[in-house]
């Protein structure tokens, strides 16, 4: 359930907290630790939430993290926990399905409160989140001790104060996400962002355009992720940066043309990475996974990018009907708010190159919508597990695009999801889906998908018919490579 977080434009951040609470371990226990961030603030609350990671050797059955409001803060609303309040103490106990936490693994709980005041006295599991041994049974938990809250000085990382990160010169480094977002906001062209491993946990936003003679690039390890699990806040009905609204994205580039992405992940969040109205962009060797709705967005009229050396998985965990993998343009029915260019969304001439797309992509792994051109797809591979079919979202690519190069693909199908065909094209409005040639790919539909391209019609590309070349491959099909005739080559 995703619920309640103010939009932190880049360069502002709510307070992190560290909070550890190392349980008392004999050999092959659990050990967890706490952690608390303000992720938004405003003038009469904040939204926050805790992370509880499980250091030790062995999975955690379930996790309970208490803790003090002091007098004039209540929290009014929480989820992905069950709360009991009694007075100015707070109990979140885990729910049902997230109460297991295995080694390595980190859950998150949230909830909003009324008033400024922060945690006091807190404890995960009876033992206090500062460390050392658990509270005396005496203890008012109704009487909160200023000398047990939690201090923000104990910061995440050893790394300079985030509100003050070095946001000059060529190379910027960063290692909170208050830096990130600071940097972010202060990005000027030919700029690198260098991430160093870790988990950055918010809103992060680009709106700095950089230039073909000096792209701004962000970077960093595969081990550098950025999350962004929770949204909210009211927010103009065509998404563009708003003051006060979070739309839940892992990484937003809005007005931002020629900008690299290189190397990093980004996971828990509603949609993964979006591009808004931002040409000239190259994501390259990113990891993308476990996102609400679609991976990689390129949108609003987002041309001649570039998405290659990526991973998208595990995307659609909740909306299963958006969870697209790689998504170029926009439906006609959202032109109205994303067609920027004489009324249609004209994401044009995108390359897809060389990336492993699946498995439990909810959707098509690649969705070519309607009014873009020219792109490419080329070199991919794609896992058809988990494909929900959701929404007529039964093939690894739909192009609904016109005048696309689909080549050397490799795609299999098999069990769980719902699978129709390899490859379709449909014909939303007049003139798209047409034009398009497949070559060289090589597909196993798993004895459950009928064709490994699948034209819908013929008639409604009259002159400008899709191709379809016998140097395609296609085993375990119910039908064969294709329904219609396919060309020599």
């Amino acid at each position: 359930m995703r619920i309640s977080r103010t939009f932190l434009l880049a360069g502002t951040a709510g307070a992190v907290i560290l909070l550890a609470a190392p349980l008392t371990a004999a050999a092959a226990s659990a050990s967890l630790t706490a952690v608390f961030a303000q992720t938004s603030v405003w003038s009469s609350g904040y939204g926050a939430e805790f992370a509880v990671t499980n250091r030790g050797d062995a999975a955690a059955s379930g996790w309970v993290v208490e803790f003090d409001l002091p007098a004039g803060a209540t929290v009014s609303s929480s989820w992905d926990s069950t709360r009991t309040s009694a007075g100015q103490h707070h109990r979140f106990a885990n729910a049902s399905w997230n109460g297991t936490v295995a080694t390595g693994a980190t859950v998150r709980f949230g909830f909003n409160v009324s008033g400024t005041g922060t945690p006091l006295n807190c404890t995960v599991n009876g033992a206090p989140c500062a460390g050392g041994p658990a509270p005396s049974p005496s203890r008012s938990s109704s009487s909160p001790s200023p000398s047990a809250s939690a201090s923000p000085s104990a910061s995440t990382s050893p790394s300079p104060s985030p509100s003050t990160p070095p946001t000059s010169g060529s190379t910027v480094d960063v290692s909170t996400a208050a830096q990130l977002q600071a940097a972010l906001a202060g990005a000027r062209p030919g700029q690198t962002i260098r991430l160093a491993p870790g988990v950055y946990d918010g809103s992060f936003i680009g709106t700095t355009p950089g230039t073909a003679a000096a792209p701004i690039t962000v970077t960093g390890p595969r081990t550098a992720v950025l999350t962004n699990p929770t949204s909210a806040g009211s927010g103009p009905s065509c998404p563009t940066p708003t003051p006060g609204w979070d739309p839940g994205y892992g990484f937003w580039l809005a007005g931002a043309p020629y900008w690299n992405l290189t190397g990093f992940t980004v996971a828990d969040a509603k949609k993964g990475v979006v591009l808004d109205n931002s040409p000239h962009v190259t994501i390259d060797g990113l990891y993308v996974h476990h996102i609400g709705d679609e991976g990689v967005h390129f949108r609003r009229s987002s041309s001649d990018g570039v998405i290659r050396n990526s991973t998208v998985e595990y995307t659609g965990t909740a909306q299963p009907a958006y969870g697209e993998g790689v998504y170029l343009g926009s439906a006609n029915s959202n032109w109205a708010c994303h067609g920027n260019s004489d009324g249609v969304d004209r994401s044009d001439r995108v390359q897809v190159l060389n990336n492993r797309i699946g498995p439990y992509v909810a959707a098509e792994h690649i969705d070519v919508k309607e009014g873009t051109v020219g792109g490419v797809i080329r070199g991919n591979t794609f896992d058809g597990r988990g494909i929900a079919g959701q929404n007529s979202a039964d093939s690894w690519v739909d192009v609904k695009g016109t005048g696309y190069l689909i080549q050397g693909n490799t795609g299999t199908f098999a069990a769980p999801g719902t699978f129709a065909n390899g490859y379709e094209t449909h014909n939303p409005v007049a003139g798209s889906g047409c034009g398009n040639v497949w070559r060289d790919n090589v597909s196993d539909l798993g004895g459950v998908g009928r064709y490994a391209v699948n034209v819908t019609s013929t008639s409604k590309c009259a002159g400008n018919l899709n191709v379809v070349y016998t140097s395609n491959s296609v085993t375990n099909a119910t039908g064969g490579l294709t329904n219609i005739s396919p060309t020599n080559g």
